[in-house]
This record gives C-alpha cells, sequence and structure tokens, in this order.
C-alpha cells in the first residue's frame, strides 16, 4: 500500500470545485485525512482571484505514475483546460507532493503552506 500526500487547488469557483475534488479522490483513494483550505495569493500571474488550497492523506495500491495519471484525467473532467501559462486561473489543480513519506514536489520547499500541509497529514519527527 502506498502514501501519498496530494495538494488541492482552484480559483475558479473554488468551493464548488474543491468539494467536487474531495468526492473525486475519495472515489478512487481511501482518503485518510484532510487539511484546513486556505486563501493564497496566486503565484506567476498575480492578476486573478486567489487560490483555495490544502490538501488530503491517500492511500492506494496505485503506483506512482498511475496516481498521476488518474489526477490529470480528474483535472480534465473538471474542466481544467491546460495552457502555456502554468500559473494562470484553474477549475483545479492537483499535485503528489510526498510519496511514501518522500518530497517528490519542489514546489514544497518555496511554499509555507504545502509544507504546513505536510505538517498537517503527517507525524513530522522534530517538528
Amino acid at each position: 500500500m502506498n502514501s501519498a500526500v496530494i495538494s488541492i487547488g482552484s480559483n475558479i469557483e473554488p468551493e464548488k470545485n474543491v468539494k467536487y475534488a474531495l468526492s473525486l479522490l475519495s472515489s478512487d483513494f481511501t482518503v485518510t485525512k484532510i487539511t484546513e483550505f486556505i486563501r493564497t495569493k496566486p503565484v506567476g500571474l498575480t492578476n486573478q482571484p486567489d487560490f483555495l488550497n490544502g490538501a488530503v492523506l491517500v492511500y492506494t495500491d496505485y503506483d506512482l505514475e498511475t496516481v498521476e495519471k488518474l489526477l490529470k484525467k480528474f483535472e480534465k473532467d473538471m474542466g481544467r483546460i491546460r495552457t502555456e501559462n502554468k500559473f494562470g486561473p484553474r477549475q483545479i489543480d492537483f499535485d503528489v507532493i510526498v510519496w511514501n513519506d518522500e518530497i517528490i514536489d519542489e514546489d514544497v520547499y518555496s511554499r509555507d503552506f504545502l509544507q504546513r500541509f505536510i505538517k498537517q497529514l503527517l507525524s513530522v519527527k522534530g517538528h
């Protein structure tokens, strides 16, 4: 059984989309913990609404590649359109930030809220 911390973000109808995102995740993964959801300022392209961000701890028999493909499918199903600007507005954004207790997303090191979510979801030694 693999574990993953998946970050969730939205700034287009965020309350509605986050609620739907959580139901999608629960349909394919065992969701064991959910963080608080907080508003954050956009990164990169700042002329857009704030994001609603949170994260979940899930368990799955899928490997990482399958999980990432499934998350991209969920994003597409929810109407996300991938553009050249990776910082643009979006209905939903899923990212695996921790896989089997190992940080795999470099954004964790530059975004305090992601570090906070990891601490809320995992027993972090020394904190």
